[in-house]
């Protein structure tokens, strides 16, 4: 790694939203939280690349590593309803029984008829 790279460096990137990047459930054209968060480690690697040296790249974290062709299983616990609003518990093993992630997740119930011009 090369010099330079330390706390309070930040890059500001603005991206076009696209079709594919859409909340598949909802009728409404709506930007996905998924897309959003894959764009966010996006700009995170692009933040850190001119730090990197040659054969260095960043990835992101897990609790532990798990291969394609492996399964996850996931679980989601919810923690609290207030109003809207539902916060959960997640967690993530792999077939070998390993956990490989965990955190929580907050999801709000809409009226679609109302929310990003759905009918």
């Amino acid at each position: 790694m090369k010099n330079g790279l330390a706390q309070g460096l930040t890059l500001q990137q603005t991206y076009a939203t696209t079709l594919d990047m859409r909340a598949k459930q909802l009728a409404a054209d709506v930007f996905s939280t998924p897309a959003m968060i894959g764009l966010m480690e996006l700009t995170c690697v692009r933040l850190v690349e001119p730090y990197l040296d040659e054969n260095e790249q960043t990835v992101g974290t897990h609790v532990a590593p798990t291969k394609i062709g492996q399964s996850a299983t996931v679980t989601a616990e919810v923690l609290e309803v207030k109003n809207n609003k539902i916060r959960f518990a997640v967690s993530a093993t792999n077939d070998q029984g390993v956990k490989i992630g965990e955190g929580n997740h907050r999801r709000a119930v809409i009226d679609t008829t109302r929310f990003g011009g759905g009918s």
